[in-house]
């Protein structure tokens, strides 16, 4: 078992799908230069300009990415994160947090099998926006209790009820 006080690794071995409205733009970018820095690979859904445009197609098009396996996890930006982390949230199978610090994100991924990470460039500066990717990253889901709770979720998104 890891100490609590050991910084957990970061995984590299994977893809990360990035998505943001033109208001998230600047935040994402700057995780993309520490992903880059980390050697995390990515595939980047859009906007790629600051003109106005609607932030629900780039949720769409990153979930998508992440419900389909091309991508193992999700980020997305907006002002606040939740707008569209709503959206991602719509797709089937999708687990979007919005997270304004790195605690959240933690348990997001080790309780609830969270698969993608939204944040607010109105709420979070850029190197706390680090840290929070660098904890969602670096956990995983613990199983155990917890898995009956995302199965209990999963019931939900199927049926609307629970058995």
């Amino acid at each position: 078992m890891q100490n609590k006080n050991e910084e957990r690794q970061v995984k590299k071995d994977m893809k990360l799908a990035l998505g943001c409205d033109f208001v998230g733009l600047a935040l994402k970018n700057a995780v993309k230069e520490y992903l880059d820095g980390e050697g995390i690979a990515y595939e980047d859904f859009g906007t790629h300009t600051t003109d106005n445009c609607d932030y629900p197609v780039y949720a769409l098009a990153a979930a998508e990415a992440v419900r389909t396996g091309r991508c193992e996890l999700g980020l997305l930006f907006c002002g606040t994160g939740v707008g569209i982390s709503l959206a991602a949230n719509k797709v089937k199978g999708i687990r979007c947090v919005v997270c304004s610090e790195p605690y959240s994100a933690a348990m997001a991924r080790q309780h609830n099998d969270a698969n993608m990470l939204a944040m607010g460039t109105r709420v979070v500066g850029t190197e706390l926006a680090k840290m929070i990717v660098k904890s969602f990253l670096s956990n995983q889901f613990l199983g155990g209790v917890h898995q009956k709770r995302v199965q209990m979720i999963a019931e939900i998104e199927e049926t609307g009820r629970l058995a």
